[in-house]
C-alpha cells in the first residue's frame, strides 16, 4: 500500500519516473490507484481549506 501511496504522490507533483510509471501500469490494480488518488486529493483539498481558514483569521 505504501508503494501505491507513494507512486501517487509523486504522480501529483509530476515529479515520477517513467520506469516506476510503467511498473505501476504493468503490476498495481487500477482501482487500488484512483481510490488513493482520490483520497490523497480530498486530504489535499482539506488541508488547504483549513490553512486558507486559520490564515484569514
Amino acid at each position: 500500500m505504501w508503494s501505491i501511496v507513494k507512486s501517487v504522490l509523486a504522480a501529483l507533483i509530476g515529479v515520477q519516473k517513467n520506469q516506476r510509471r510503467e511498473e505501476d501500469f504493468t503490476s498495481g490494480r487500477p482501482a487500488a490507484f484512483i481510490i488513493t488518488g482520490i483520497v490523497v486529493t480530498l486530504v489535499f483539498v482539506l488541508i488547504l481549506i483549513t490553512l486558507a481558514n486559520f490564515v484569514a483569521r
